[in-house]
Formats: C-alpha cells, structure tokens, sequence
C-alpha cells in the first residue's frame, strides 16, 4: 500500500537518484512521472534520508511528512511508551493524534489492539501505509481520520489505555502555549483525571506549572537528547512523580533537597537536561557529594569524581579571566584550532564568541562559561569519558 500518489516505480527511480533534492533529479523524474508523482517520490526519498538519524534502517521502508517526522517518537522511546501501557494490564490501546503511526506501530508490537485517530487526512494515510509495511501487525492497527476530541467518547471504551500526542506545530512553527495545543489542552487534563490509564506526549519544555495535580511527569533523554516529557496517569503510573529517565533504563527520581552554592572544586558537573527540566538537580547534586556554582546555575562542582550517566563531567584544569582579548591569546598561544564552549549564566553567542576568538592550530579545547559566586569565570576544562575513569 502506497500513499497517494505515491508509485512503486516512482519510488524506485527517486530513489536511485544520488540528490533527491536537486533540479536535475526533479527533471530527470518527471520525463517518467506525472509532475505530482516525481515531487510525491523525490519527498519521500528525501524525507526517508533524513529519517535515518532517528529510525534507523527503518527509515527505508516508512513514508512521512515533514512535520511527522519532526514530531515522530524515537522507536527506541515508542517501545518504552509501549511496554509501560501493556503493563497497566490493557489490551487496548486508543491513540489520538497518532501522527505518522510510529506509537502506533510500537503499541501492536507489544501486543496491544490500537484504534489511531488523526486529524489530517494526508497524515492519517501515511499511517496506514506504515502500518500496511508490517504483515505481522495486520489487523491489530486501525487508522481513523477525525478529530480526537469528537471520536473520543464513543472510541474510549471500559478498560482502554490512552495515549494522546497533541499537535505542537502549525504552517507558522512550533507551538509553544499549551491553550493552543490540537487536542486542547482541557480534553488532554481531562483524560488525565479520568482514573483509566493515559499517557501524554509532549515537548521537554513543559513547565511544570502546567502539570495537573496527582500526574506523573517523566523526562526522557535518548542518545544525549532530551526528546520529551510523558505524563501519565491511572494504573501503572507514581501520582506527583517527578523523574528523568536517561535511555534505556537510568531513572532518577526528584525529591526536595536543599544544595549549597560553593566556590568551584576541581571537577564540574553539567546535569543532562532530563534531570535539569525534572527538578533533579538537588538530588543529583546529593550522590555526587556536589554543589551549585549558583543557585541559578545548573552546574555543579565538587572534589571528588563520581563517574554518573546523568551528567557530563569535566576535570578543571584552570581558570581564565572572562576578557575576550585575553582568551584571543589564550587560544593564540595554545595554538588551538578546535575550540568548544559552553556556557550557563551568561549573555553571550558560543558561536560568535568562537568565531571572534579565531581559533587555528592542531590542538583542541573545551571552555565553560559561568557565572559563580566570584562573579563570571571561563574555565578550561578537560571532559572525561566513562572509559577514562575505569
């Protein structure tokens, strides 16, 4: 099954091009394709190649859109979503705004009967052409075109888990205001107090102001990015829970902590930022035996190393006056070709500053801009590997 207008022989010939995203394929093309078909194909194609990072060798038997596969779940993450639902004892799942299918998909996968419902009828076939790839999985997928919050009440029987993507992105960008969230946010909070089990896919970025009460909120980082914050509800979830989860299985769990804010140790931390958006940096802080550099600064600085999958961690080697003009001969001097900076605290642009400082030369350095109680410091510091330390 293909998506309109999709053809196995178009398919096949954007896919032999070298550029799919070039003039020359786009003519090449369309001497054997109708305009529509060679566009459909060469997208695909293109899409497909970009997909790579996220899915995998996956990538190339999946269709998408643009914004499907900036909004798709990681398999990896999906399969977790998935595990967690089939835990709560369900056996089916409905999925409202399931986007190009890939939760989907990972739900049936774990043994789940799933009815997808998507708003936009374009998306909603390149779902089912997704689902229709997996013979495995036939019958077990039902793709449905509506909107979530009509179809809902007659979809959502007894027993049924829930699990709901909320559009975050329109033609204009990315949707930042959960009031403008498609299904709206009130249905979404809704479902979250309906006792069933729910969970909600969303943008790290979630404050948590915005967390109804008794919900848990868990942060996820898969392959160093904080991709999402899931909230659940009902059976199978921790109500008030705040946690970040470093994939596939590192969980740390926020409790209240008061830290210290120290002057900088010999070692510095820079928490994931799973732990940072979940409010872990306390706790991370107490099982490293670390502190704050400031109280609104998510660094941490300690004279122990505590090798940690929840935080990058980087031996100081000195510290450096915060003057562009003396770095510039600081990074001269050292002959430094290959410079990154990071910095928290501070109004600068990495970027700019990296380019004002012309780094040239064979070796390579890291500076870590922050504020401190002694006022802005830069700091040339030396990240540590895990296989350093073993």
């Amino acid at each position: 099954m293909l998506p309109e207008p999709l053809t196995a022989e178009a398919m096949a010939d954007a896919e032999a091009e070298v550029d799919p995203a070039s003039l020359a394929a786009a003519q090449r093309l369309r001497r054997k394709h109708s305009p529509g078909v060679a566009a459909a194909a060469l997208d695909q194609v293109v899409l497909r190649r970009r997909a790579i990072a996220k899915f995998g060798d996956r990538a190339a038997a999946m269709f998408f859109t643009r914004d499907g596969l900036e909004q798709a779940t990681r398999p990896a993450v999906a399969e977790y979503h998935a595990r967690r639902l089939a835990a709560t004892g369900a056996s089916r799942v409905v999925d409202l705004g399931c986007g190009i299918g890939t939760d989907a998909l990972a739900f049936a996968a774990a043994g789940l009967r799933v009815v997808a419902v998507e708003i936009d009828e374009h998306t909603a076939e390149i779902a089912r052409a997704n689902v229709a790839v997996h013979d495995q999985l036939r019958g077990t997928v039902e793709v449905l075109t509506g909107d979530a919050e009509q179809l809902a009440p007659e979809l959502i029987k007894d027993g049924d888990a829930v699990f709901l993507d909320p559009a975050r992105r329109t033609s204009a960008g990315r949707l930042w205001r959960t009031e403008d969230f498609r299904p709206s946010w009130t249905f979404v909070t809704g479902l979250l107090t309906s006792g069933r089990p729910v969970a909600v896919k969303l943008g790290p970025a979630l404050p948590h102001r915005e967390i109804p009460d008794a919900v848990e909120a868990e942060w996820l980082t898969d392959h160093g990015e904080t991709v999402e914050v899931c909230l659940r509800s009902g059976p199978g979830s921790t109500p008030d829970r705040r946690a970040a989860l470093i994939m596939p299985d590192h969980r740390m769990i926020a409790r209240p902590t008061s830290t210290p804010v120290r002057a900088l140790g010999q070692f510095l931390y820079e928490p994931d930022g799973a732990v940072i958006r979940a409010g872990a940096v306390g706790t991370l802080a107490e099982e490293l035996s670390a502190w704050l550099l400031d109280d609104q600064i998510a660094y941490l600085s300690a004279e122990k190393l505590i090798m940690t999958p929840y935080a990058g961690a980087f031996e100081i080697i000195e510290q450096l006056p915060y003057a562009e003009k003396a770095l510039r001969r600081w990074v001269r001097d050292h002959h430094i070709g290959t410079l990154e900076i990071k910095k928290r605290g501070i109004d600068i642009d990495p970027a700019l500053l990296r380019k004002r400082l012309k780094p040239a030369g064979p070796e390579s350095a890291t500076l870590i801009i922050s504020r401190t109680p002694r006022g802005a410091r830069v700091l040339h510091a030396r990240r540590i590997a895990a296989d350093d330390h073993e």
